[in-house]
């Protein structure tokens, strides 16, 4: 069973990542007030068994009258992942077999089988809970993928491939608190008014945000290679908006600093996504946290103002969230090409009242003696003494009746400390 993202099934019931429970299963024609009050009362079970954030529901199955969960206490699982951990705690290591057997509990579908239920609870040190439910489950698709939204609310979600972009207000911490709030509101429109362009154009995303203090990290609740890249179109439109504001703010000659200066850092990697306690009750909104978050935060420290970064990966990616079947390696360079590939899909938006006629994403590189260009590879160092891969991304969005809008900086414009760096 995939993971849901924003749909509507037969009956008109609307699933949203960012609602609570009782909107998950809110009034429609395909559930009658009995299944609804069912499942109402599957979530005040999951919620006594979550018990305040102490314990994790890693799955459930059909059982009798009701459901078996699979419940365990965090620690347990911590403990039985990291119990035959290697010495080194490189994020290069390889995971043993305890850790890969947690991350396939937590990856995809929550719905299993009883014998998977039963020797997994046996494996981490639990027993799993029978749940008598009001009626007996009508066992159909969409009363399945409920009861798995509901689970995973409770739970926790591992994504090998997830692309995340880190925006990031350059200068934050010297500002004053009221322009602090402004540049935030700033960028948090222009995360709006990016999304809402979207909606309208044949790349729909299904973002969430996350806050670092003085930025967001961005990611796509759908999965695989089209979700990743309509993150990266997205990114684009923010950063378009967000230039806009800034020229707009320097024509009018605004009084206050209200508009951010931005730099940006993209990345795919594997993250845990979770719901934090809070109040009695998990949050509505997810988190996220993982290697792809740890490079992207070590990323932005070099990042300079204005720069878009795009570090190096090697991903299997599911084509789709519909077809999670088939798979495709892409690596970042691939990445981007593919990404331009279908940039066509965004001609004719409006950007401040004129529409885009073409749009060009490319990494850059120095010229070549045939006139083209190679994609350099730039090795940059941490505070903490460690190094890692980037790429210097440039995007050019052409509009029909103004001046283009030139995302990035030039590879020649890049500081002589990274360049001394650089890989062939």
């Amino acid at each position: 069973m995939n993971d849901l993202k924003e749909q509507t099934f037969g009956g008109g019931i609307h699933f949203l990542e960012s609602v609570s429970s009782r909107s998950i299963v809110s009034s429609g024609d395909h559930f009658d007030l009995p299944q609804r009050s069912n499942l109402v009362d599957l979530d005040r079970h999951l919620h006594a068994q979550w018990n305040l954030g102490k314990n994790i529901v890693l799955g459930w199955c059909g059982h009798d009258d009701g459901v078996l969960l699979l419940v365990v206490p965090h620690y347990a699982m911590a403990d039985y992942a990291n119990a035959s951990r290697p010495e080194s705690r490189h994020k290069d290591a390889i995971p043993t077999e305890s850790q890969e057997f947690i991350r396939r509990l937590l990856s995809g579908s929550r719905a299993f089988s009883h014998r998977q239920i039963h020797n997994a609870a046996q494996l981490l040190g639990s027993e799993p809970v029978p749940i008598r439910l009001r009626q007996p489950l009508a066992n159909t698709y969409t009363e399945s993928a409920v009861i798995d939204r509901l689970v995973k609310r409770y739970s926790i979600n591992y994504v090998s491939g997830r692309a995340v972009a880190l925006f990031d207000i350059v200068g934050f911490s010297l500002l004053g608190p009221f322009e602090q709030m402004t540049q935030l509101n700033s960028l948090s429109y222009s995360l709006n008014s990016a999304h809402s362009k979207m909606v309208g154009s044949r790349m729909n995303i299904n973002f969430a945000r996350s806050s670092t203090g003085d930025g967001f990290y961005i990611w796509n609740r759908d999965h695989g290679l089209e979700a990743n890249t309509n993150l990266y179109h997205f990114m684009h439109l923010v950063l378009a908006d967000n230039a806009i504001a800034r020229c707009k703010a320097e024509q009018t000659k605004a009084h206050g600093n209200t508009v951010p200066l931005l730099r940006v850092c993209f990345h795919v990697g594997s993250c845990y996504e979770f719901h934090q306690a809070e109040g009695l009750n998990p949050t509505t909104y997810s988190d996220i946290v993982g290697d792809v978050t740890i490079e992207l935060a070590r990323m932005i420290n070099r990042a300079m103002p204005g720069q878009i970064l795009v570090g190096e990966f090697q991903a299997e990616l599911p084509e789709s969230d519909e077809n999670d079947t088939e798979t495709v390696q892409i690596d970042s360079i691939s990445f981007v090409e593919k990404a331009q590939e279908n940039l066509s899909r965004l001609n004719g938006l409006v950007l401040s009242g004129e529409a885009i006629e073409s749009i060009k994403c490319y990494l850059t590189g120095q010229p070549r003696a045939d006139g083209t260009f190679s994609i350099r590879k730039l090795v940059i160092n941490d505070k903490h003494g460690l190094t890692r891969n980037v790429f210097n991304a440039k995007i050019n969005i052409y509009r029909r009746e103004a001046e283009p809008i030139l995302l990035g900086i030039e590879d020649r414009m890049l500081h002589e400390d990274a360049l001394r760096t650089q890989q062939p």
